[in-house]
């Protein structure tokens, strides 16, 4: 039975080695048929981990694009997939988003309570991350970005109150298993499979992840 991050257990994730995350990303493209691209990765000089970017004020350590033009090297071909790892193997793995899924990005705390509630109410799911960050990301079909505020807003919410994004077309996420920064590894908190090959639409998930994330800001303004 897959575990849940914050709820009901911590799943085994694989340390990261390139052989892992090329054939990890060779799966991504081949199973789930997701575009796939390489990032940067962590290097270590002996004393103190680094982006292999070198920049001194990185802002997304081991997992960013490598060029500007990652768009357009996103691939679902598995043989594409694994030239580019090829040359590069400790390279993260990233998803662009806008393409076969969306995501609906939250905080952990508020993610860990919807993602509870979304199993109580025998809500469909996709696949879900958490990340180093301590933030999870729920992925759903295409579209998410334009409908999500006005569903807030029948809600009854306001969506610029709420820490609730959509990461939408021309954005991009990263997959596990890529280590970011000196943090940790991105991990499924549900895994891909062959139950959540269907992806929800972020009306099925909207409500609890809203009440989650409602519930937060309230909490965070009588702190």
């Amino acid at each position: 039975m897959e575990k849940t991050i914050g709820v009901t257990g911590t799943p085994q994730i694989p340390a990261q080695r390139g052989e892992q995350l090329l054939d990890t990303a060779v799966r991504y493209a081949q199973e789930r048929h997701w575009d796939v691209f390489p990032g940067a990765w962590m290097e270590h000089d002996g004393h103190t981990p680094r982006c292999s970017c070198r920049a001194r004020d990185c802002a997304a350590p081991g997992a960013h694009p490598l060029a500007p033009g990652w768009a357009a090297e996103a691939t679902g071909s598995a043989s594409t997939v694994r030239r580019l790892w090829s040359g590069r193997p400790e390279a993260s793995i990233l998803l662009p988003t806008g393409r076969a899924f969306e995501a609906l990005e939250v905080s952990e705390s508020a993610g860990c309570l919807a993602l509870a509630r979304m199993e109580r109410m025998g809500l469909p799911l996709g696949p879900v991350l958490s990340t180093p960050d301590r933030r999870m990301l729920f992925l759903v079909l295409t579209g998410a970005s334009a409908k999500v505020p006005a569903l807030l807003r029948s809600l009854g919410w306001v969506p610029a109150a709420l820490d609730l994004r959509c990461r939408g077309e021309g954005e991009y996420i990263t997959a596990p298993p890529t280590r970011v920064g000196a943090h940790g590894v991105v991990q499924w908190a549900r895994r891909p499979g062959a139950a959540n090959r269907w992806l929800p639409d972020a009306e099925d998930l909207i409500s609890p992840l809203g009440y989650a994330c409602a519930r937060e800001a309230v909490a965070a303004r009588t702190r």
